[in-house]
């Protein structure tokens, strides 16, 4: 693409996303792409950005959880060991019962918005 580079990139949570769209929006008209994934991102239960934020960096600092899979975790809600077994499937090295367990122990504190 000409004039496009990508200087960094770093997973966040996608109420962290709709919350940039949203103040883009205030000031500027929402081009298809990003209209379309402010749609998207309304139409999933989500952490609000503050909660997510916070969740996100303690599944980094407390767990030592890489960001990619924090960003997952807030994102996709888990509620069981079952989906937790899910979104590690992939993920390199064995995480316990135990670090999934406190996972869910931590979302728990937080409510989400539908």
């Amino acid at each position: 693409m000409i004039g496009k580079n990508v200087i960094e990139s770093e997973p966040i949570p996608s109420s962290e996303v709709k919350e940039v769209l949203e103040e883009f929006a205030e000031n500027n008209e929402l081009n298809y792409v990003q209209n379309l994934t402010f749609n998207h991102l309304a139409r999933f239960k989500r952490y609000s950005a503050e909660d997510a934020k916070e969740i996100f960096e303690k599944l980094q600092d407390e767990l030592g959880l890489r960001s990619r899979v924090a960003a997952h975790i807030v994102d996709l809600v888990p509620e069981d060991l079952a989906d937790m077994r899910l979104i590690f499937a992939k993920e390199p090295g064995n995480t316990t019962k135990e670090d999934m367990e406190k996972i869910l122990e931590i979302l728990e504190q937080y409510d989400y918005i539908e």
